[in-house]
């Protein structure tokens, strides 16, 4: 009988580094577009809101003005002046009585006009009748709040003037006797104070009747449009009663206007390239009239957006700060586990040893020549590393001591002696810099306290330029200085603060090596507290991959043999002792820029 091996259960696989940012970032966008969604869906509501209530008020207003004039036909109607001049009609002393009392009663109620129209629909009396375009004469039987009135007991209509040409808001009331109705009594009010009122709000209103029809708006360019298209009935309608006389009504917009709608819509309006609209409408009045309202959507939108932009960047920091102690958790956790593994390994080791003090004592001679011998070794191997950087640090004062002495004897052999004294005085310098890069390394090598003091920047720089020389001379580069206040100084040491300035300039120098026109900058600054001194090169500026080990000791980017990548290393320990920063950037245009920091003095 065979028995199937069993095989062990394979651990989930994780996932790898890379696709965690990138699910991280997925989720922030997923939810700055549902908050984009859900706060725009709010201040749109808001907005809408907003609106209703400007509707609100605009409709009270208008309501109000229209039912102040609602019952006046109906007093008028009991006028027994105008009820005479209906009996007799040609009597010119009963016209003249009826004229004065309709001329003082339209001035009185601050009305545009009041009339007397017999049964069949002709003016007899009107107080506009001292003007040139008085109603009197003309017939109005074909015109709604006329035939309403006879029929209903009141009519209402808005229309332009068949007469005048100005529209108006007609209210009619029939003229009664003994039950029959011997005529009709109406007046005209006047709407142009309520478009200025829409005018001053702002925002694009609108007035439309039943019909859809515009006839009241806060832009005088949308009068007399339509929230749609009208069919045939209603436009022979229009045309029957020349409610807007001879105006050819165009749709408002190039599509259908919806009033209400949940969203906004996108819209051309006459002489206007389509944009959104946030429609809101509200019913107005007795006669199927709503007042609308064309919002922008632009703040609402903007400030959805804003919003969401927040939105995302917490969510960023709170997934960046939970993942950040989540490593650290783990990191817990392994260094557990490895402190629990060492010490089961010294307890085993522990009670290993115990069987064998013996032996080790008999060797413990052994041991100690053995370790004698490793910590020389070891010494060796650090004089050994440290060679190479003590040599990449003399380089430079020991070429530019070549330099002076080969000077001096050219100037010695032309008789030039007071410039071979500044020579010799130079090499003097030059070797006591030497002396102090010399101890400054051992110094670094020893960890030892270091006494930093005030120092000038100024004379700094200008030590620094005269080491890098040669190798300037060499590249045929061009170093400039910008100008600065002279007084400036910074906590530090002077030998130390030239290698730093050195290594930097150095680096500058060799990373335009291969450019036709080599530049170096350096400026410097006093800010707060602190001066910067910035060297800037014009060569290829800082890869990404390099970036990050940039002031790691032994990395270097140059070809083998020109530099051990410890300038660099030891420059930040230097900066760092002095409690100031080095770092480095790319330029915009190119290049790249070292930016020195320390405490002033």
């Amino acid at each position: 009988m065979t028995v199937p091996l069993s095989l062990p259960a394979r651990p989930p696989r994780p996932l790898p580094p890379w696709l965690l940012p990138i699910v991280a970032a997925g989720l922030c966008l997923l939810l700055g577009l549902l908050a984009y969604q859900l706060l725009f869906t709010h201040y749109l509501d808001h907005q809408r809101r907003q609106a209703a209530q400007h509707l609100d008020a605009f409709a009270l207003s208008l309501e109000a003005t229209l039912n102040r004039h609602e019952s006046l036909p109906g007093l008028l109607a009991l006028e027994p002046s105008l009820l005479a001049l209906l009996r007799e009609p040609a009597d010119p002393a009963r016209i003249a009585t009826a004229n004065a009392y309709l001329e003082a009663t339209q001035q009185g109620a601050a009305v545009a006009a009041t009339y007397l129209i017999d049964a069949d629909g002709l003016t007899l009396a009107a107080s506009n009748w001292r003007q040139p375009r008085s109603f009197i004469g003309h017939n109005y039987a074909f015109r709604p709040y006329f035939r309403d009135a006879v029929a209903n007991g009141l009519g209402r209509f808005y229309g332009v003037g068949v007469t005048t040409g100005e529209p108006g808001y007609f209210i009619a009331a029939p003229v009664r006797e003994a039950g029959v109705i011997r005529g009709v009594v109406a007046i005209k009010v006047g709407l142009e104070t309520l478009e200025q009122a829409m005018a001053g709000t702002g925002e694009t209103m609108l007035l439309a009747d039943a019909d859809g029809i515009v006839f009241l708006s806060s832009d005088r360019r949308l009068r007399y449009r339509s929230l749609s298209a009208l069919n045939g009935e209603t436009l022979a309608r229009l045309n029957e009663t020349r409610q807007y006389g001879t105006q050819n009504i165009l749709p408002l917009a190039d599509a259908a206007l919806p009033v209400n709608g949940p969203a906004p819509v996108r819209l051309a309006l006459p002489d206007e390239l389509r944009r959104e609209y946030l429609t809101v409408a509200r019913p107005v009045g007795n006669l199927g009239w709503q007042v609308v309202q064309l919002g922008r959507p632009d703040e609402a939108r903007g400030a959805a957006f804003t919003a969401a932009s927040a939105l995302v960047f917490a969510a960023a920091f709170a997934l960046g700060l939970a993942a950040h102690f989540q490593h650290r958790a783990r990191r817990r956790e392994e260094l557990q586990r490895i402190n629990d593994a060492l010490e089961s390994r010294i307890a085993e080791r522990t009670a290993d040893l115990t069987g064998k003090i013996a032996a080790l004592e008999r060797t413990e001679a052994i041991l100690h020549e053995t370790r004698d011998n490793a910590v020389q070794a070891g010494k060796l191997a650090v004089l050994g590393q440290l060679s190479a950087g003590i040599s990449h640090e003399l380089n430079q004062p020991l070429a530019a001591l070549q330099t002076f002495a080969d000077n001096a004897a050219a100037l010695l052999a032309r008789g030039r002696h007071e410039e071979v004294g500044d020579n010799l005085q130079m090499i003097s310098e030059l070797v006591g810099r030497t002396g102090r890069i010399v101890r400054q390394l051992k110094s670094f090598a020893r960890r030892e306290a270091d006494t930093p003091q005030a120092v000038a920047v100024a004379s700094t720089i200008e030590h620094a330029l005269l080491i890098v020389e040669p190798r300037r001379r060499e590249t045929a580069a061009q170093i400039a200085v910008s100008p600065f206040a002279p007084g400036l100084t910074v906590i530090a040491e002077a030998g130390r603060l030239e290698q730093v300035l050195v290594n930097l300039l150095l680096n500058a120098l060799d990373a335009m090596h291969d450019r036709p026109e080599p530049h170096v900058e350096v400026t410097v600054r006093d800010e707060t507290g602190q001066v910067v001194i910035e060297v800037r090169d014009h060569g290829p500026g800082i890869a990404d991959e390099v970036r990050g080990h940039l002031f790691e000791p032994f990395y270097t980017t140059k070809p083998a043999g020109a530099g051990l990548g410890l300038g660099l290393a030891i420059s930040l320990t230097i900066v760092e002792s002095y409690g100031g920063t080095l770092a480095a950037r790319n330029a915009p245009d190119g290049g790249a820029i070292f930016v020195l920091s320390l405490p002033a003095g």
